[in-house]
Parts: C-alpha cells; structure tokens; sequence
C-alpha cells in the first residue's frame, strides 16, 4: 500500500446517541467479570496498533466510547491517518471495568471502518494508476444499521459517497422505465425535469452505446455504464466524448481493486464500486496493562 495522506480531511463525527447505542448492545449493565473478580476500580492502560498498512478510521468514536465509560485518551491519530505495520494509533488509561467495556466495542468498530477505508484508499491508489483524474465513489449498498460508519470510512480511504440516499439525488434505473412507455418517452421527459429540479444533476445508467448518446442528447448530466467490460467501455466513452463532451461518465458494475486500473484507463470520470465493503476488517492488536 502506498503510504500517502488520503486526498479528503475526514470532519465528519459519528452522533453521540449512536456511540451510546454501540454501548448499550454490548454492556448495557457493565463488564460482569470485572465485578466478579473484584477488579472493576484496578487503574490500568489499553493500546491499539495495526498490524498490517492501515488507514485507521473512526478513532474519534473510539476513544468517546472509553471516555464515556470513564476512561482518559491518552493518544487519537486522527481517522484517514495512513500507517505502517505495527503503529499505535489509540491509547486510554482508566478503571479496569471501564477498559473492558470500550475494549470489544471500539476493536469491532475500529476493524470494521478502517478495511473500508483500507480498501478504498488501496482501489483508488488502483484506479489512478489508469487515470490519475478519475474518482472513486461507493454506493449504498451496505448493510442496514450501518451506514454511518461506512459513509466515514469511505471519506478516510480518500472516497466520496455515490449516492447518500434517494431524496437527494436523482438517477433514472431501466426499473423506472419500465413504468413508462418506453426510453424514448423518458427521452421526452428529461428536458422539463431539468427545468423542475434545476439545483439536480440528472443521471440515467445504460448498458450500450445508443442509449448512451440517446441519453446525453436529451440532457442527462452524467451517464452510468453497468456492467461493461473495460474493452466494451472504451468505444462508449469514445463516443460521448465526440458527440457529449461535457456529459460525466460513470462506470459500475463489478468494479474492485483489480480492474479499477483498467477501467480508469477507459477516459470514465468515475468508478461506482461497493467492492470496498466487503472483506476482511482490519487486523488491529489490543494491549492491556495493570497500572503497578
């Protein structure tokens, strides 16, 4: 992996009521076996290190987490911060109980963001190498209850979000025109939803090359390509960059690390992947220590 800084300051904060709530699903009454064992209140020091290149994210959350089970940070590097092997990135000091607590939630949370952000700076460091213009976007095909954490790790691995959601961004499916006569009655329509949604950027995915031009003649902004191999792609883009040039092109469909670099190289303007999602978490160790 190549140890650059990610290309996007990462500002975004998980809310306070969803730390609460990865607390209350793992120790909503305290660690049990502390109490038991009669060590609860033992002063003592948990580290987190990577074990592998990593791009951390969502130290932030992490280290709320401990300090509102009472504990003290002693060390955050900020999420996005891209790190070698064996590198501490989260320190806390504070009671025993209160270190077993934050231990498991913040290990599952830190692991899970920072693979997706891992991999997202590991496709685009891919892509690049084909284009070094083109950005990479993840979709929202992530699992429900989790779309915070995603949408962060995202931003940490240098990634923006394809769409946040259906309210706020319009991209017209071949499941849309099946309730419409046909294309060629979307093809009529775009122009007045333009001239409605005039703050939007309107968007149509297409799998050939007719409908592509089709689609940019009749005003769309941006063009979605699904499911095209990078050779396929390349007289496509060809096309619109003769008859549409100011049309965005997007490719999706099946897009990972390994052939981010090829169809980057096809001249697209953005890679649409939810490849970064899915994989293994981040391998991160956890030390803990009595204070004698």
């Amino acid at each position: 992996m190549s140890l650059h800084p990610p290309i996007i300051p990462v500002a975004y904060r998980l809310p306070d009521d969803e730390i609460d709530r990865f607390l209350r699903e793992d120790c909503p009454y305290g660690d049990l076996t502390t109490i038991l064992l009669g060590i609860a209140d033992a002063p003592g020091r948990i580290v987190f290190a990577t074990r592998h290149d990593t791009v951390v994210c969502c130290t932030e959350e992490a280290a709320r987490l401990f300090e509102k089970v009472g504990c003290t940070i002693e060390l955050c590097r900020p999420s996005g911060t891209v790190l070698g092997k064996d590198q501490p990135f989260l320190e806390a000091s504070g009671p025993a109980g209160s270190l077993h607590m934050g231990w498991k939630v913040a290990l599952n949370l830190l692991e899970f963001a920072s693979g997706i952000a891992t991999r997202t700076h590991d496709l685009i460091r891919e892509a690049r190498i084909g284009n070094a213009r083109v950005e990479v976007v993840a979709t929202r095909k992530i699992f429900p209850g989790t779309k915070t954490v995603a949408t962060k790790a995202v931003y940490a691995g240098g990634g923006l979000p394809h769409r946040l959601g259906l309210s706020e961004s319009v991209l017209v499916f071949a499941q849309h025109v099946a309730f419409l006569e046909d294309a060629a009655d979307l093809w009529l329509r775009l122009p007045a939803i333009k001239d409605w949604a005039r703050e939007k950027k309107i968007a149509v995915e297409v799998t050939e090359i007719t409908e592509a031009l089709a689609a940019a003649r009749a005003g769309a902004d941006m063009v979605q390509v699904d499911k095209l191999s990078p050779t396929e792609l390349r007289p496509l883009v060809q096309a619109l960059r003769e008859d549409a040039p100011t049309v965005l092109i997007a490719a999706a469909g099946g897009i990972n690390e390994q052939n981010a670099s090829a169809y980057a190289a096809t001249g697209v303007d953005l890679l649409v992947t939810s490849a970064v999602y899915w994989g293994k978490p981040a391998d991160i160790s956890v030390t803990m220590t009595a204070a004698r």
